[in-house]
């Protein structure tokens, strides 16, 4: 073995520990934040907590309202997001050429980076003061916003990967180019939008600031799409705000379901997604 390829060898092999080392540090942070919230949280979970509504201090309580409300939210946002999305990602791929792609690129760009509170001050400027009330619908259409930039560009990057021959084989058979992008196109990258769809809903199901905007929050389980709306975000951050202890401790054990729910999804859309061989 000569010089070179000793170098080479050992800048291999230092950059694999390297890489190594900051994997080993990123999950241990993540496996300390939530070995850190179930210890704080699981001391108040219990059937009740999980399916009663909030009652002042010292009377018991819970988060049933809030979870219903906080899955009729990530449903309702990914009615309205996730198709807008995948549809924009679909012709930036397949369709957005020229200037007006660059355009449409531009603004998802834009849009991915603004806060999420300038997206709740807009919806309630659009939606909220014109109904002059706050409501579900306003929450869903919040969080939607800012599930459709990140959709879009998940879409369109898992589109370019699929191979330019899957394409052209379509196109020799004789199949227009809307059949090759829904026949082929679109199968083929199904999985990797189906990550960017289970992203997006991760991203929204944390989001506080929108939703005390549009949605509000409410100590009652909800009923219709035109009124106030409990969640699971602003229900923590009520509690962790106030100055009891029991509210501390619930906000804590509400944490802890935000993350299961999270990971529930996760799973479940990677279980559907998982190829079949």
């Amino acid at each position: 073995m000569n010089h070179s390829d000793r170098i080479r060898r050992m800048n291999s092999a230092v950059m694999t520990g390297l890489t190594a080392l900051c994997t080993l540090l990123a999950v241990g942070a993540l496996l300390i934040i939530l070995s850190y919230i179930a210890w704080q949280g699981i001391g108040s979970l219990s059937f009740q907590f999980l399916t009663d509504s909030p009652r002042p201090v010292g009377e018991g309580g819970g988060i049933g309202n809030a979870i219903l409300g906080s899955l009729v939210l990530l449903l309702l946002s990914s009615v309205i997001g996730l198709p807008l999305g995948i549809c924009v990602g679909v012709y930036l791929s397949e369709v957005g050429r020229g200037r007006v792609g660059n355009v449409v690129r531009f603004i998802v760009d834009t849009l991915t980076g603004i806060p999420s509170i300038v997206t709740g001050v807009f919806v309630y400027a659009v939606l909220v003061l014109p109904m002059r009330h706050f409501s579900a619908f306003a929450g869903g259409v919040a969080l939607a916003l800012i599930m459709v930039p990140i959709v879009a560009r998940t879409t369109e990057e898992m589109l370019k990967l699929v191979p330019h021959s899957l394409r052209e084989g379509a196109l020799a058979l004789g199949a227009p180019q809307w059949r090759v992008t829904l026949g082929v196109v679109i199968p083929a990258a199904a999985p990797g939008i189906a990550t960017g769809a289970m992203l997006a809903i991760a991203r929204v199901s944390g989001e506080t600031a929108p939703l005390l905007f549009t949605a509000f929050g409410s100590r009652f389980f909800p009923t219709s799409l035109n009124e106030p709306i409990a969640s699971l975000t602003v229900q923590i951050y009520n509690y962790a705000i106030s100055p009891y202890d029991e509210w501390h401790a619930q906000a804590w054990a509400a944490t802890l379901v935000l993350m299961t729910l999270v990971l529930g999804i996760n799973i479940m859309v990677r279980f559907l997604t998982r190829k079949k061989f």
